[in-house]
């Protein structure tokens, strides 16, 4: 089978890009024919395994954006269908890509999160994702994306196929951290949606019962006046020793202190439309045996097992969040529970239990584009 993908760059550093490196990776080891479309600012990655490697699409990840990307997607289409031609699947990874896939067939296009519904509301180029989508057959992360995506586009095919992890990946043997007492981790590109500022407001009713308890923040920083918001936060609530922003750091490090925490929370919140597709993190916790809090509402509904995994609490409740966090650093039973029902979690959405759902999917569209 051939496989083309348009994909954002190939890279760990975004939710896209790993992605992309995870699931050509697990569809690589099925002896699969893929050629990757992706950024022109995309790095050499020779260990991506694909059959050829074209670098022309604009970049949807570039800080500052880059101009006028939607018209210059229109602009590739040609060139995309020249790369297409003769394969079996075209799949779309990034959403806006949509638009530099339209006319191909069979087209499969992924829903991570918001960017179906925000593209589909586009006040220029809407209509013609709308178009596009509708020819497709689109795959979402969770279940709440899936729902999401079918309230903008009620005419839509939409599949649920759940983000997959590297369960290995974070089983691997990890360093000793530096700690004064309890860990709650939380991990994430730091910004108002993934609900850093909710778990710093949680902290002093963790303190008051677990007076050692620290917390520990990785992710980069791209939003300094929100990262300024939470130092001012911390300082006035006196807990500047008691949460450490780590910011952006190497994947060792990451897995040092997956290991060495004792709780994963990350309160992830809905604003301004944007919401949490999936919560990959939740799975990478579990995988390395930590009990995971997330909120209702968004797609960590699919990636943490209430009860079992981990706890799901209401948005923009830090009693709520503390109350579970205070519970599970009481009783290391239950931690010890929760963290070997995450391992299992984990290992059941590993990227080749993943790869072999999409691979059955893009069987299936194959006999019938648009399903």
């Amino acid at each position: 089978m051939k496989i083309v993908m348009l994909s954002a760059d190939p890279v760990d550093s975004h939710g896209w890009g790993r992605y992309a490196c995870d699931l050509i990776t697990a569809l690589g080891a099925e002896n699969r024919a893929i050629t990757l479309i992706t950024s022109t600012r995309a790095p050499e990655n020779p260990g991506l395994p694909v059959t050829a490697y074209h670098r022309i699409l604009p970049s949807v990840t570039a800080s500052p954006p880059e101009r006028a990307i939607r018209l210059r997607l229109l602009l590739l289409q040609h060139r995309v269908k020249q790369l297409a031609q003769g394969a079996d699947v075209i799949h779309v990874l990034a959403e806006p890509y949509t638009l530099a896939a339209g006319g191909l067939s069979p087209l499969v296009v992924t829903a991570h999160g918001t960017y179906i519904p925000r593209t589909a509301q586009d006040p220029a180029f809407g209509p013609l994702y709308r178009d596009i989508y509708r020819h497709a057959a689109i795959t979402a992360v969770s279940r709440y994306t899936a729902e999401q995506v079918r309230a903008q586009l009620p005419d839509a095919a939409v599949s649920v196929i759940a983000n997959g992890v590297v369960a290995a990946r974070f089983q691997a043997p990890a360093r000793p951290v530096e700690k004064h007492g309890w860990v709650i981790l939380a991990v994430g590109q730091m910004k108002a949606r993934k609900g850093f500022h909710i778990l710093c407001q949680a902290m002093p009713r963790i303190r008051a019962a677990h007076p050692t308890a620290e917390a520990v923040l990785i992710g980069s920083t791209p939003d300094a006046a929100y990262l300024q918001a939470i130092r001012d936060q911390l300082e006035a609530d006196h807990l500047t020793g008691a949460v450490h922003i780590l910011g952006r750091v190497d994947d060792q490090t990451m897995l040092d202190w997956y290991h060495g925490a004792d709780v994963f929370a990350l309160p992830a919140l809905n604003v301004d439309g944007r919401f949490e597709g999936f919560g990959l993190v939740y799975l990478e916790a579990s995988a390395a045996g930590l009990p995971v809090v997330g909120t209702t509402g968004c797609g960590a509904e699919e990636a943490i097992l209430d009860g079992e995994t981990g706890w799901l609490v209401p948005q923009n409740d830090p009693d709520a969040l503390a109350e579970a966090i205070i519970r599970l650093l009481g009783d290391p039973s239950l931690r010890a529970k929760m963290g070997a029902a995450g391992v299992v979690h984990a290992q059941a959405n590993d990227w080749h239990q993943v790869a072999h759902r999409v691979s059955e999917f893009y069987a299936l569209v194959r006999t019938s584009p648009g399903l």
